[in-house]
């Protein structure tokens, strides 16, 4: 496993915020991973944690069949924070009782500070917000362990231990809710674990260059499925740093694209960074393939499939000495491949990546950006000197425009999309809203309604707007237009694509809607 000398091991017992507890470390400029409560305390301590995070969870410890943890994790001599959950199974394993609340605890309260080193630059006596989510807590602090912070219904709402580094808290410190949230977790890591903030994008690509050369080696080529978004094209420029004219990148053109789009990235990548770039035009064999689909499943299937095949042939052409394959696999997609109980997550629907290549190509799988939230790959974009306009673009699933049509994809609805989603992107811009708004586009919908254009009446297809607000696509919110720049965008639509007579604006948030529509 790889060795971070100043990492932060987080154990996620099904708490909704542990991604955020993550991000909050991250924040700090401190390397964190995200495992299940299955890893054994001696994978544990060969990871060499500098601090280990209990997360929060929807169970209560004294249930049945619930997630727990090695009472021996508490003999390591690392720090541990326990948070919600994961400070009432730090009472449980020390000894303490834990009880059903005389009533549940959601939202705001007020917690009086008593002392302790988590607590740090706050008054002794002083009430500070925290946001609660509980119906259980600690009666009295296992033995060993004093009181640190109190509220009317959480007697015990922080405590640490008199001697060792055991600290737990009854809220959530890692929300927005918590206003001081940040300087508790602060606390943990400098003053008690003692970590050194040195998780930078500048320190990232100097580690990386140097592991991905060292894999490599001197003699073996490397290919890249390169999509043009942001994590394809910075795992391309991070290796190409590596290893040189020994990687060649494959762009499948399969017709599904945004307007220009395969023109930006032969420019950048082509002219601009002087890496060997490879198009394949393969538009005609997608839509032959996707003729009279309208389930999104099997789109993405036939999508899937008819990628691997035209990747395959292309990737063989490059030559005998390719030894590894890149994918832009990042953080989150790593962490959703278990849950707080070993087991697989739920599937809402197939990944939009195209990537999942047959195991029976010969290469070795290198994925550069596994350990990297999407905002973190974005500055790594930056420092390794990718343009803003690709760096910050909005994400687009590898599946294209193909899921943006609801319903059978014609060469026809793509045009009419395409047009469509360009002209909103425009005006986004124009009104200087583009980077305020996670993701934003267009979609076709199975529809026509009634319309007059001119003096005659019309029966054309409807347009559905799409943009959010997220930090990370896990959930989101839409965003709140001005009313005259979507009034702008609807009639330029409604003028400019013929086919179109009217446009509606989703303002679903995620959950319980997804952000895309298919």
């Amino acid at each position: 496993m790889p060795q971070h000398h100043d990492g932060v091991l987080i154990i996620d017992f099904g708490s909704q915020y542990t991604q955020l507890i993550a991000r909050r470390v991250r924040e700090a400029h401190v390397y964190c991973e995200i495992h299940p409560p299955t890893r054994s305390v001696s994978w544990i301590r060969d990871w060499k944690p500098k601090g280990i995070i209990l997360s929060g969870g929807p169970n209560s410890v004294y249930g049945e069949s619930v997630p727990t943890a090695d009472p021996a994790l508490l003999e390591l001599g690392t720090p541990v924070l326990g948070l919600c959950y994961g400070m009432q199974l730090l009472a449980q394993l020390s000894g303490g009782n834990v009880t059903r609340a005389s009533r549940r605890e959601y939202g705001r309260a007020n917690v009086t500070v008593e002392g302790g080193r988590l607590f740090r630059g706050f008054g002794r006596g002083e009430e500070t917000p925290v946001w609660m989510s509980h119906g259980d807590h600690v009666d009295v602090p296992p033995p060993g362990y004093r009181v640190t912070a109190s509220s009317d219904n959480s007697p015990v709402a922080a405590f640490e231990h008199t001697v060792r580094p055991l600290f737990g808290v009854q809220f959530h410190p890692e929300v927005a809710h918590t206003p001081r949230g940040g300087e508790i977790l602060n606390n943990f890591l400098f003053e008690v674990c003692g970590v050194t903030p040195d998780w930078t994008p500048g320190h990232f690509v100097e580690t990386e260059i140097e592991r991905i050369r060292q894999l490599v080696g001197p003699d073996q080529r490397v290919i890249c499925g390169l999509s043009g978004g942001v994590d394809s094209s910075v795992a391309a420029v991070l290796v190409h740093r590596a290893v040189g004219d020994r990687l060649t990148c494959i762009f499948v053109d399969h017709g599904l694209l945004r307007l220009h789009e395969r023109d930006q990235v032969e420019a950048t990548f082509r002219r601009h960074l002087g890496i060997d770039l490879r198009v394949v035009d393969a538009g005609a064999l997608f839509l032959e393939r996707l003729a009279g689909v309208a389930d999104p499943e099997e789109k993405r299937r036939r999508i899937g499939h008819t990628f691997i095949e035209v990747f395959e042939t292309e990737a063989r052409a490059v030559g005998n000495d390719v030894g590894f394959l890149v994918q832009g696999t990042l953080y989150p997609d790593v962490i959703e491949s278990f849950s707080p109980t070993g087991g697989p997550s739920v599937t809402i629907k197939t990944h939009h990546n195209v990537g999942g290549l047959p195991e029976r190509l010969p290469f070795r799988l290198l994925e550069p950006l596994r350990e990297l939230f999407k905002d973190e790959v974005r500055q790594v974009g930056r420092e390794l000197g990718l343009p803003e306009e690709m760096v910050g673009r909005h994400p687009f699933p590898g599946p294209g425009l193909a899921i943006r049509i609801l319903g059978e994809v014609t060469a026809e609805g793509l045009e009419m999309l395409r047009l469509a989603d360009h002209i909103y992107t425009e005006e986004i811009r124009a009104a200087g809203l583009y980077d305020d708004i996670w993701q934003a586009f267009a979609a076709l919908l199975p529809i026509r309604s009634v319309g007059v254009q001119g003096d005659f009446r019309s029966y054309d297809q409807v347009i559905a707007l799409r943009a959010v607000t997220s930090r990370d696509g896990m959930t989101a919110d839409w965003f709140p237009f001005p009313p005259e720049v979507l009034a702008r965008i609807s009639n330029r639509i409604a003028n400019e694509v013929d086919g179109v007579n009217r446009v509606v604006y989703d303002v679903s948030s995620k959950p319980p809607a997804t952000i895309e529509w298919e």
